[in-house]
């Protein structure tokens, strides 16, 4: 039969113990997730076949946190209100912070296509963005120097109207910006030709290379005027082995660029939740990805 003194020793180190584990359990938990981000156009099967709840909760469970959205459509965002999008969103511990949406423009339109925006603006004001891509712009072989001019014009007008609302706009790019134009290579003049102050660009890395340019040079040369970055490869991140993504991150970090976005348009076996995966595991193990 214990004795007092006994069970108070016995006490004192269960209760030493228990003081232990906690902390033992503290030291030996994960280390925060990477801010890996995700332009939802990954995802896109999915959303028409499940629906975009599934989808944004398919992608919390994978690990991303960042969102960018690929689905506008008169001040709906994939069909919902923007606060209830940006709470949902929120819910499942992601944020959202960019969005991909645009117009082509006509001087014969002009005054309709601004009304579309200040829309647009109103909605992803509401969401809480911090950047609104246009993800194209019409390019053929008849296009000229004055097409670029007129799309220079069109991007800085709309960047003066997000700016009011305290967005950022850019445009992104695919690999046929890198097209000469009366001598003149696209990309190269769009960068020269917008205002610095109210357009941005959102280099995609994989059409610039395809392009046949180098993108860690471009983020280099250019720094003031890359502010988000889609991280692309031919399908999943990191599978074809044609992209060095170490450089493109360390570049990136340098100058300072807080939101990149992972987009898989093609799948190996025709997966896209599998792809989406596997690109983020490819990132969250990269040292270099931090």
């Amino acid at each position: 039969m214990q004795n007092r003194r006994d069970f108070l020793k016995r006490a004192s180190l269960m209760i030493a113990g228990s003081m232990v584990v906690p902390q033992l359990l503290t030291s030996c938990s994960k280390a925060p997730q990477k801010n890996v981000g995700l332009q939802l156009y990954s995802l896109r099967d999915l959303v028409k076949e499940e629906g975009i709840e599934t989808v944004l909760k398919t992608a919390s469970k994978m690990g991303y946190k960042n969102l960018e959205t690929a689905s506008y459509d008169n001040g709906k965002i994939y069909g919902m209100k923007p606060a209830e999008f940006k709470a949902m969103v929120n819910d499942l511990g992601m944020k959202c912070t960019s969005a991909h949406l645009g117009q082509a423009i006509t001087k014969e339109k002009e005054a309709e296509v601004m009304n579309w925006w200040d829309q647009a603006i109103d909605a992803h004001n509401e969401l809480g963005v911090k950047y609104m891509v246009q993800p194209w712009m019409p390019v053929n072989d008849q296009t000229t120097l004055d097409d670029l001019k007129m799309y220079c014009d069109y991007f800085n007008t709309v960047g003066y109207k997000t700016a009011a609302a305290s967005i950022a706009f850019g445009y992104h790019n695919h690999d046929f910006e890198f097209r000469q134009v009366e001598g003149n290579t696209i990309y190269d003049f769009l960068l020269d030709n917008v205002s610095p102050n109210h357009v941005f660009f959102e280099m995609d890395v994989y059409w610039v290379q395809e392009g046949g340019a180098d993108p860690v040079a471009y983020l280099r040369e250019r720094p003031s005027q890359f502010k988000a970055i889609h991280i692309k490869d031919e399908k999943e991140i990191g599978a074809s082995g044609k992209m060095d993504f170490q450089p493109i991150f360390d570049q990136m970090y340098a100058n300072n660029i807080k939101d990149w976005y992972v987009e898989v348009e093609r799948y190996t076996n025709n997966d896209p939740v599998a792809s989406v995966q596997q690109s983020y595991d490819f990132l969250a193990k990269a040292d270099y990805v931090k």
